[in-house]
């Protein structure tokens, strides 16, 4: 009788200890306990048949209904049959499908996703008959009791309270909840009190404002095209080109001011991405995010793609797409932090579930969010589950993990006494540091064809070496040193740069530290921040040709590239996720130059094996990097065999020079590939050779020596 209290209440944990068909307490005979509240009669109907067993009897007002068998002791499946004040309907009763509820789920694997959240299961009858319906399932160990609630039960938490057999799993087999019904999950407290509506964690497809709801959302055959790009072996990452575009899908251009569609995405975006000859494209986060402004950084659904685009099967028709066209895909993923939106994880089941409960190690402050508790084995699960979701089901090559460093120290973002130190004492998130290696050790050893990026800004070691060589593990970290440097540096009037001279050389003493990516990425056009063409001096000829060297320099320079849309067009304005990029520019002769220049420097990144040796210096060598005076610096760029030699100078001020000596480390010749001074750039075409004569006259230490021209603020090899 107490647990027909609780269900009376609300509160039941063990609905499948009072409800359904169970034997009489006295040994003899069957009881069938119906709850159904509204209804004013229930019909119990033989399941296979339809035939009528019997009217059963209302025994609480609340809408607790009863029939026996006192004679029968073989279970049966069954239908119901109930009538409200103004309708009526049939329904299979889910407390009969105690073993489809309680099929046995490995809940602590990297492919929790596969039995967590709504996923459809079928009961089969007898040879004819088979009930599909949707098993729900939820991790809340501190609920005192959990019901689903949708778009099939009038969203009533009193119709379907789920079941736990105190491993921390809520559980509950529907029948005939199919495809596309709505649900979220009604939590009552260990204290008793009731909780907001919370979205499923696991939830594939979650509606927009205002219902934010879960969506029943089976993954659907989708018949993938990319078997050859999927199936590539022996992919070295680290010696292959990489010139990454960074885009936000609502923003990338719009139509009559509505974000494009995936469908509308795949018939665009990739044709451009491959006609600019990037290598890859990274997506500002796709996870389901309840406000536009976070950019998705705010996710409230890591499983799920974001639905204002579109479905999960038109996003991977995208992927598919740009695979097919030879362009990797790379998911921005945020594991450090969700935000407090009551819907989402945060006290989820009433108590911290999946954030630290102390908010000096739960809460950051600067992002008003909450901090996963990486120390909580279900959370590392969860998290780890998730990526491989997103390399397995959806075929993304590579993550970038998001504000890694706030993940890394105790007291990011925060002063003295806002802090908890670790057990040694120290600022180092030991837990964290745990989970981000787990997590690259799981990618690799599973995916070897994927990566994974770190947005890393301090100068933690090891982010991209091998966890066996203590290690974080990560593929690649992005280079924040250099994008500060250089951006300081060209955004200086060039009559003072030779006073910051080592702005633009600096990196180069720590270049191969790490696998660097270097970004220029939405982080440095928005906030007040200006685009990239408005923090070049001078007038807007000087910006353009300040911004043409700056390009050229990062596409020479050691280390992955990486430049958000927009930048290749020259954005006047900064970026708002608001409207679309300002494609109505490549009109003005100027940012057509400047795209067509990005678009020939990733063809000559691609073309050049001298270029691509990012991450050794057996493929750089400096010949003058301290003539400050002229602010011009010059190196070599060299493949792995030595065979291939690439010249690099670049001038940063305005002042042309018509004879200019530099050293060179071979006899011959050397043919100007690229000048950013040519004309189809907009630049001035200011004469120059198109090949150089080696003398024998040494210079900058080495044996042999030409004479060139140099133009001005241009880059030329």
């Amino acid at each position: 009788m107490d647990l027909l209290q609780d269900l009376l209440s609300a509160r039941c944990s063990d609905p499948f200890g009072c409800l359904g068909l169970l034997p009489d307490s006295s040994g003899k005979g069957l009881n069938l306990t119906i709850w159904q509240p509204g209804a004013i009669s229930v019909t119990v109907l033989n399941l296979v048949d339809d035939k009528i067993l019997g009217e059963m009897e209302r025994i609480d007002e609340a809408g607790l209904f009863r029939f026996s068998w006192p004679r029968r002791s073989k279970r049966f499946h069954y239908r119901i049959k109930i009538i409200f004040e103004n309708h009526e309907l049939i329904r299979v009763d889910p407390y009969q499908f105690i073993e489809a509820t309680f099929t046995d789920l490995e809940h602590h694997t990297a492919n929790l996703y596969k039995n967590q959240g709504a996923n459809k299961v079928s009961v089969k009858i007898n040879s004819k008959l088979t009930i599909d319906g949707t098993r729900f399932v939820v991790y809340a160990p501190a609920a005192r009791s959990i019901s689903v609630v949708g778009d099939f039960n009038a969203w009533d938490g009193r119709s379907h309270p789920m079941s736990s057999n105190g491993d921390g799993l809520w559980r509950l087999f529907i029948p005939d909840v199919g495809a596309n019904q709505a649900y979220k999950y009604e939590i009552r407290a260990r204290t008793g009190d009731l909780l907001p509506h919370r979205t499923d964690p696991y939830a594939r497809y979650i509606e927009q404002y205002p219902s934010f709801a879960s969506l029943t959302w089976f993954d659907k055959p989708y018949q993938w095209q990319d078997d050859e790009w999927i199936k590539q072996v022996n992919v070295d990452h680290y010696e292959r080109p990489m010139s990454i575009y960074e885009v936000h899908l609502g923003s990338w251009r719009r139509n009559e001011n509505k974000p494009l569609t995936y469908l509308e995405l795949k018939d665009q975006l990739v044709p451009y991405v491959k006609e600019m000859g990037y290598t890859h494209v990274e997506l500002l986060p796709i996870t389901e995010y309840p406000f536009d402004g976070s950019w998705g950084y705010q996710p409230v659904g890591l499983y799920a793609v974001t639905s204002r685009f579109g479905t999960p099967e038109e996003f991977k028709a995208l992927i598919d797409a740009f695979h097919m066209a030879g362009i990797g895909v790379i998911m921005d993923w945020v594991p450090a932090h969700f935000p407090a939106d009551s819907h989402g994880l945060g006290n989820f089941d009433g108590t911290s579930q999946y954030e630290y409960p102390d908010p000096k190690k739960g809460w950051h402050p600067e992002w008003n969010s909450h901090i996963y508790d990486f120390g909580k084995e279900h959370v590392v699960n969860y998290l780890i589950s998730n990526a491989v979701y997103w390399l397995e089901e959806f075929h993304i090559d590579g993550l970038r993990v998001d504000a890694v460093a706030s993940m890394l120290y105790l007291d990011y973002s925060r002063e003295d006494g806002e802090w908890i130190p670790n057990v040694d004492g120290g600022n180092h998130n030991y837990e964290a540091i745990a989970f981000l290696r787990k997590l690259n050790e799981t990618v690799y050893l599973n995916h070897p064809r994927c990566f994974t990026v770190a947005e890393e800004s301090t100068a933690f070691s090891g982010v991209s070496k091998p966890t066996y060589m203590n290690g974080l593990g990560f593929g690649f970290k992005w280079n924040m040193g250099w994008m500060n440097d250089s951006l300081d540096y060209i955004s200086k009037d060039p009559v003072h740069r030779k006073h910051h001279h080592g702005e633009i050389t600096f990196s180069m003493v720590y270049s191969f530290d790490e696998q660097f990516v270097l970004p220029l990425s939405h982080d440095e056009v928005v906030h007040g921040k200006g685009s990239l063409i408005t923090k070049m001096p001078g007038d807007s000829w000087q910006k353009f040709a300040n911004l043409r060297a700056y390009t050229s320099f990062m596409f020479t320079h050691p280390g992955k590239k990486l430049n958000f849309m927009g930048n290749e067009i020259a954005q006047g304005q900064e970026w708002s996720h608001e409207r679309s990029i300002d494609w109505h520019l490549l009109e003005v002769e100027q940012h057509k130059g400047q795209q067509t220049l990005t678009r020939d420097l990733n063809h000559l990144y691609q073309n050049e094996p001298a270029l691509q040796l990012d991450h050794s210096g057996h493929g750089f060598e400096w010949i003058c990097h301290d003539d400050d005076t002229n602010s011009i610096i010059s190196f070599l760029r060299k493949d792995k065999t030595n065979t291939e030699i690439l010249l690099v100078v670049t001038n940063f001020t305005p002042v042309p020079h018509k004879i200019y000596r530099l050293g060179v480390p071979v006899e011959g010749e050397f043919d100007v590939i690229f000048n950013s001074d040519a004309g189809i750039y907009t630049g001035s075409d200011y004469p120059i050779s198109s090949k150089y004569e080696v003398n024998n006259e040494a210079s900058h230490s080495k044996a042999f020596s030409i004479n060139m021209q140099i133009p001005l603020l241009r880059l030329l090899f």
